[in-house]
C-alpha cells in the first residue's frame, strides 16, 4: 500500500520494464540472458574452484582473480533472476525496500570490483617494477586485508544512497527505465529536491571509480616506463602478464563510461538504448572475465579442459 504525506507518497513498489516495443519477444530475449547468467555462474565458480585446488595458483594475481570472480557472481545474482522472472512471467513489480536493497548491491559490488581491479594493477606494478619484493609486499595476509577493505569501501561509500532515496517523497510515475534498480533511475521519480542525491552520487562515483581508474592508469604508466628499459624479449614477457588484467579493466570501465554517456547525452525517446547499455554494463563483465583469464592463463585453461573431460567421461 502507499503512505501519504504532504508532498507525495512513498510507493509500495516500483515497476520494472523489459524492452519497450519488444514485449512479444521477451521470452526469446530471456533465453540468451539466461545462457549468459548460467555461463557467468559456472565460469566464475570454475575459476574460484581451480584457484582453490591448484596450489601453484596461490599467488596474488590469482587470489585477486578469485575475489573478482566472487564479486561477479554476486552482481549477476543480484539482478538476473529478477530480470528473467520479468521477461518470462511478466512480473514487473519490485517492492520499495527490495528495490533499495538491489540498488545498494549493484552500486557497492561495482565499487568492490573497481577496488579489486586497482589491487590487481598494483600487483602487476610490483611484479614488474620491483619483482624481488613482490612476495614480501603482497603476502596472503595483506591480500586478505585488501579484500576486506574492498568490501568496506564499497559498502561505506554507497550505503548512504538508499538512505537518501528513503527520505524522498514520490508522486510521479512508479515506472523505472531499467530492468533493475539503480540510484539515478529511482531518484528521477521523486517529487522533491534531489540535489543531495545528485551531489553525493557523483562524489561517490568520482572518489571510487574515478580515483581507481586514475591510479590504474598511473600504475601502467610506471609499468611502461620500466618495461622500456628492458630488452624486447623481456618487455614482451612482462607486458604479456598484464594483458588479462588490462582486458578486465576495459571490460569493466568501457560499459560504465558508455552507460554514463548514454544517460547524459542519449535520446530519452529511445529507452531501449539505455536498457541495452545498462544490461551490457552489468552482465558482460561477469561473462567475459572468466573467458579472458582462461584464454590467457595456461594453468587455468588446462584445468578447465581437464574438468570438462572428466565431466564428459562421467556422463558417458
Amino acid at each position: 500500500m502507499t503512505t501519504f504525506n504532504g508532498s507525495g507518497y512513498d510507493p509500495a513498489a516500483f515497476i520494472l520494464i523489459g524492452f519497450p516495443g519488444l514485449e512479444s519477444s521477451h521470452t526469446w530475449i530471456a533465453i540468451p540472458l539466461c545462457c549468459m547468467y548460467t555461463f557467468a555462474i559456472l565460469g566464475n565458480c570454475a575459476i574460484m574452484y581451480i584457484i582453490k585446488v591448484e596450489s601453484s595458483l596461490h599467488e596474488p594475481m590469482y587470489l585477486f582473480l578469485a575475489i573478482l570472480a566472487a564479486i561477479d557472481i554476486l552482481i549477476s545474482s543480484s539482478t538476473m533472476p529478477k530480470i528473467l522472472i520479468l521477461l518470462w512471467f511478466d512480473v514487473t513489480e519490485i517492492s520499495f525496500n527490495g528495490c533499495l536493497v538491489q540498488m545498494f548491491l549493484i552500486h557497492s559490488l561495482s565499487a568492490m570490483e573497481s577496488t579489486v581491479l586497482l589491487a590487481m594493477a598494483f600487483d602487476r606494478y610490483v611484479a614488474i617494477c620491483n619483482p624481488l619484493r613482490h612476495s614480501s609486499i603482497l603476502t596472503k595476509k595483506r591480500i586478505a586485508i585488501i579484500g576486506i577493505v574492498s568490501i568496506l569501501r564499497g559498502s561505506m561509500f554507497f550505503a548512504p544512497l538508499p538512505v537518501l532515496i528513503k527520505r524522498l517523497p514520490f508522486c510521479r510515475s512508479k515506472v523505472l527505465s531499467h530492468s533493475y534498480c539503480v540510484h539515478q533511475d529511482v531518484m528521477r521519480l521523486a517529487c522533491a529536491d534531489t540535489t543531495p542525491n545528485i551531489v553525493y552520487g557523483l562524489a561517490a562515483i568520482l572518489f571510487v571509480m574515478g580515483v581507481d581508474a586514475l591510479l590504474i592508469s598511473l600504475s601502467y604508466v610506471m609499468i611502461l616506463k620500466t618495461v622500456c628499459g628492458l630488452s624486447r624479449k623481456e618487455s614482451w614477457k612482462a607486458l604479456n602478464t598484464c594483458i588479462s588484467h588490462v582486458s578486465a579493466v576495459l571490460i569493466f570501465y568501457i560499459p560504465l563510461i558508455g552507460l554514463s554517456v548514454v544517460h547524459r547525452f542519449g535520446d530519452p525517446s529511445s529507452p531501449t538504448v539505455h536498457i541495452v547499455m545498462g544490461d551490457i554494463y552489468l552482465f558482460v563483465p561477469p561473462v567475459l572475465n572468466p573467458v579472458v583469464y582462461s584464454i590467457k592463463t595456461k594453468k587455468i585453461r588446462m584445468k578447465i579442459m581437464n574438468l570438462c573431460q572428466q565431466r564428459r567421461y562421467i556422463c558417458f
